[in-house]
């Protein structure tokens, strides 16, 4: 019995390399340089430097409900830029601007972030297209709001 548990233990720890892929410290460093320069735009009102950090076919996403009904909503990549042009992360006071970025998993060119802002959690599918790594999905999500 002890020797098939050994076997088993062996048999897991051998399959882990043929699965795990890891990610170079370039690319690591680039992929979260796209996500703080996606935050730090925002709150800067950068539109060119959250355009660069974006793919143009970017789809960021909320699941919000009203009336007992839950729905889906969207902004492109266009409104997003806008939004920054406007200015409107530059309305967050210096001392409560945040934006941790945890990378969660890379594989390839694909990579899974979380980002942490004042308001809300960013979860980021950054994708490497050529040589720059951009942002393609978001999903995201409000904080609940502090009690007084």
């Amino acid at each position: 019995m002890k020797l098939v548990l050994i076997a088993v233990v062996f048999a897991m720890f051998a399959a882990v390399p043929v699965f795990a892929q890891s990610a170079s410290e370039a690319d690591l460093a680039a992929i979260k340089q796209t996500a703080l320069d996606y935050a730090q735009s925002w709150y800067t009102g950068d539109a060119d430097r959250m355009e660069k950090a974006l793919s143009p076919d970017l789809a960021k996403r909320i699941v919000r409900s009203r009336d007992g009904k839950a729905r889906v909503e969207s902004m492109t990549a266009m409104s997003l830029v806008q939004g920054v042009r406007a200015g409107y992360g530059k309305q967050t006071p210096k001392e409560q601007q945040q934006a941790d970025v945890t990378v969660l998993d890379v594989f390839g060119n694909a990579a899974s972030v979380k980002l942490v802002m004042s308001g809300w959690i960013d979860y980021l599918h950054i994708g490497k297209v050529g040589e720059r790594w951009v942002i393609i999905n978001v999903l995201w999500e409000m904080k609940p709001e502090k009690a007084q």
